[in-house]
């Protein structure tokens, strides 16, 4: 089994980066934009369309606000098994995501580490760009 663990810091404060993650219909609006553009729920799942066209049913295992930690799984595509999560920690005065993904086959890793890599940078620009800083607002 493959797994890839990549991380990003951001001046968002955790309390606003851990509300637009737990959003789990909004990746494609406030999370990760542009690598997402769609965004759909079903009931204990949701269906995921990337920029690359690729569709991809993820159900949700946990939202666990306590440890700011969502994990989720991948139905779809070229992958046999696929489980992923992102946590979010405290960093000087702002915060630290980590993403990590476990899946098969691992020769997907060609494939799954770009995409891990193009989330993230959009993930960090979201939560960097305009507004991006600790003074934003969470909704409830």
């Amino acid at each position: 089994m493959a797994s890839i663990r990549k991380d990003i810091t951001t001046r968002a404060a955790p309390e606003w980066v851990w509300d637009a993650i737990r959003d789990i219909g909004a990746l494609h609006t406030r999370l990760v934009p542009g690598f997402v553009v769609d965004t759909r729920l079903e009931p204990g799942a949701r269906v995921v369309t990337f920029g690359n066209g690729m569709v991809v049913r993820e159900p949700i295992v946990t939202v666990d606000d306590d440890g700011r930690r969502l994990v989720w799984g991948a139905e779809g595509g070229s992958l046999t098994h696929y489980n992923g999560a992102v946590q979010v920690f405290a960093e000087g005065t702002g915060s630290r995501v980590v993403w990590t993904a476990d899946f098969l086959p691992h020769e997907a890793s060609a494939v799954v580490g770009p995409m891990i890599e193009a989330g993230m940078a959009a993930m960090k620009k979201a939560l960097d760009g305009p507004g991006g800083s600790s003074t934003r607002s969470i909704s409830t």
